[in-house]
C-alpha cells in the first residue's frame, strides 16, 4: 500500500494513520454506546417495567461484558491475531446494536447489552495495543492517544444524537411529553434508534479491518516472519523493516509460545505474589484509572449538574461542553505525550485531579438536602461545575489517554497480549466496582465524603507513579523489559 520511501524514525505517516483510523473506531463505538444509555433510560424503564434496581443492572450489564472481553481479547489475540479478535469485536457491536433497537424481551436485552459489552472490553485492550505495535516510537504516543479522542468522540456524538433524536420525536404540544419514548421512523420509538444508530460504525468497522495489516510482532510469533517483513516494509521501507524484523524475532523466547502463564514471576526475577513487577505497574495504572471517580462524572453528571441549579436541557448542553473539552484535553496530549513523555503526564494529571476533586468536596459540603434534592448556595454550584469541567480537563490531559499508551507499549513483546488481559480485565472490574458503590456512597455518607474518597486516590496516584512507573517514551518495543 506504501508509494513512497518512509522516513526510519517517522515510518509511512500516510499508512499509519489510516491504520490507526480504522483501529479506533472501537473506542467511538464504546463512547457512543456509554453517551447513548444516558437517554434510553426512560424507553429501557417503559419498555420493560423496571424498578431503579433493574435499571441500574440492566445499564451496567454492559461492563460485565467488558470485564470478560478485556480478560479473553488478549490471549485470544496471541492465538488468532489482533487484527481478527478485532472483527469478532465489530460483530458483536453490530449484533448488539441491532438487538438491542429491536429487543421487546428484558433477557435478550441484557444478552444483547453483554456482547456489545465484550465487543467493547476487548477493543479497549487491543486497539491501543495494536497501534503500540505497528507505529515507530517517536510517534506511537501520539498515535496511541487518538483511541482515548474517539472515545470522547463517540460520548459527544451521542450526546447529540439523544438531543437531535428526542427534538425530532417531541411533541411540543404536551409540555410533559418525554420525547424519548415517541415513535420515529418505522414507527420505531426514538431511544430504540439511539442504539440503532450502532450499527452504522460497526459495519464500517468490520469492513475496514479487512484493509490494514495484521501485527508484525504476531506475525513473527507464528513463525510467518515473511509476512511480517512484508508489513514492516510498507511501515517503515525496506531497510528499517528488516532491522526491525530482526530485533523482534530477538525478543521473543525460544522455549514457548506467548501464554497467559508468562504474566508469573520467571524463575530469579523480581515480582511480587508471583507477578511480575512491570505487570504491578500496568495494574496500579488500570485500577486508579478508575479510583479517581471519572465514571462517576461520566455516568452521574447529569445529577451533578441538575444539582448546580441546571435545568435538565441546560444539563444536556453541559454535558456536550464537557464532551467538547475533553476532545480539546486529548489533542493537546497528542502534542505533548512524545515530547515530554508519559510519567510526567501522568503526574500533573495526578495532581490536577487532586486539586479540582477537593474543590468539589469543598462545593458539595455547603450543600443541603431540600426534598431530597442537594441544593448549593451562592456560587457553590458554579464553583462545583467548573471544578468537574476542569477535573475531566486534567484526566484527559493525562490519565486518559496515557493509561491506554501505557498499557499498549509497556510490556515485552513476549507477554503483552497475556499482560493485557490481566490488566485489561482489572480496569473493568474496577470501572464496574466504582459506578455500582457510587449510589451506595451517596446514600449513607453523601456527596462530599463520597467525592473526598476519590480525592484521596489521585493524591495516592501521584506518589505511586513517582515510585513505580518507569518511562517509555522514545523507546522501542523490544527494548521493554518486565
Amino acid at each position: 500500500m506504501a508509494t513512497t520511501q518512509p522516513d526510519t524514525q517517522r515510518g509511512n505517516l500516510g499508512f499509519i494513520a489510516a491504520i490507526v483510523a480504522v483501529a479506533t473506531i472501537g473506542g467511538l463505538l464504546f463512547g457512543y454506546d456509554s453517551g447513548a444509555v444516558n437517554g434510553t433510560q426512560p424507553g429501557l424503564k417503559a419498555a420493560f417495567a423496571l424498578d431503579d434496581a433493574g435499571l441500574g443492572f440492566t445499564v451496567g450489564s454492559l461492563l460485565i461484558g467488558c470485564v470478560v472481553g478485556a480478560f479473553f481479547a488478549g490471549t485470544l489475540a496471541d492465538a488468532v491475531g489482533r487484527r481478527n479478535v478485532m472483527r469478532y469485536a465489530a460483530l458483536l457491536f453490530l449484533v448488539g446494536a441491532i438487538v438491542q433497537g429491536v429487543a421487546h424481551d428484558h433477557t435478550l436485552f441484557v444478552i444483547a447489552r453483554i456482547c456489545g459489552g465484550i465487543a467493547v472490553g476487548a477493543a479497549s485492550v487491543l486497539s491501543p495495543a495494536y497501534i503500540s505495535e505497528v507505529a515507530p516510537p517517536s510517534i506511537r504516543g501520539r498515535m496511541t492517544t487518538v483511541q482515548q479522542i474517539m472515545i470522547i468522540t463517540g460520548l459527544t456524538a451521542a450526546f447529540f444524537a439523544n438531543y437531535y433524536l428526542a427534538a425530532a420525536a417531541s411533541n411540543p404540544a404536551n409540555p410533559n411529553d418525554v420525547a424519548s419514548l415517541n415513535p420515529l421512523w418505522f414507527g420505531i420509538a426514538a431511544w430504540r434508534w439511539m442504539y440503532l444508530l450502532q450499527a452504522v460504525p460497526a459495519v464500517i468497522f468490520f469492513i475496514a479491518l479487512f484493509f490494514i495489516p495484521e501485527s508484525p510482532r504476531f506475525l513473527v510469533s507464528k513463525q510467518r516472519n515473511e509476512e511480517a517483513l512484508d508489513v514492516l516494509t510498507s511501515l517503515f521501507g525496506s531497510r528499517q523493516g528488516a532491522l526491525t524484523l530482526g530485533e523482534i524475532q530477538a525478543s521473543f523466547s525460544k522455549d514457548h509460545r506467548p501464554r497467559l502463564s508468562d504474566v508469573l514471576t520467571p524463575a530469579g526475577g523480581r515480582g511480587f505474589l508471583g507477578l511480575r513487577s512491570v505487570v504491578w505497574a500496568g495494574l496500579l495504572l488500570a485500577v486508579f484509572q478508575q479510583l479517581v471517580g471519572i465514571n462517576v462524572i461520566f455516568y452521574y453528571g447529569a445529577t451533578l449538574w441538575q444539582a448546580a441549579g441546571f435545568s435538565e436541557s441546560q444539563a444536556l448542553m453541559t454535558n456536550i461542553i464537557s464532551g467538547s473539552i475533553s476532545i480539546v484535553a486529548c489533542f493537546i496530549t497528542i502534542g505533548l505525550v512524545d515530547k515530554i513523555g508519559r510519567k510526567p503526564l501522568l503526574l500533573m494529571g495526578s495532581a490536577g485531579m487532586a486539586i479540582t476533586l477537593f474543590a468539589m468536596v469543598y462545593a458539595f459540603s455547603t450543600g443541603t438536602l431540600v426534598a431530597d434534592k442537594l441544593t448549593l448556595p451562592g456560587h457553590m454550584g458554579q464553583l462545583a461545575v467548573g471544578a468537574a469541567l476542569a477535573y475531566s480537563f486534567a484526566f484527559n490531559i493525562s490519565w486518559g489517554p496515557v493509561m491506554w499508551v501505557m498499557l499498549g507499549e509497556m510490556f515485552p513483546n513476549q507477554i503483552r497480549g497475556s499482560a493485557l488481559a490481566v490488566c485489561g480485565f482489572a480496569q473493568w472490574f474496577a470501572n464496574y466496582l466504582v459506578a455500582q458503590s457510587f449510589p451506595i456512597m451517596l446514600g449513607s455518607i453523601g456527596l462530599a465524603k463520597s467525592y473526598s474518597f476519590y480525592a484521596v486516590c489521585a493524591v495516592i496516584s501521584f506518589f505511586l507513579v513517582q515510585k513505580f512507573i518507569v518511562e517509555t517514551k522514545g523507546k522501542s518495543l523490544e527494548a521493554m523489559e518486565g
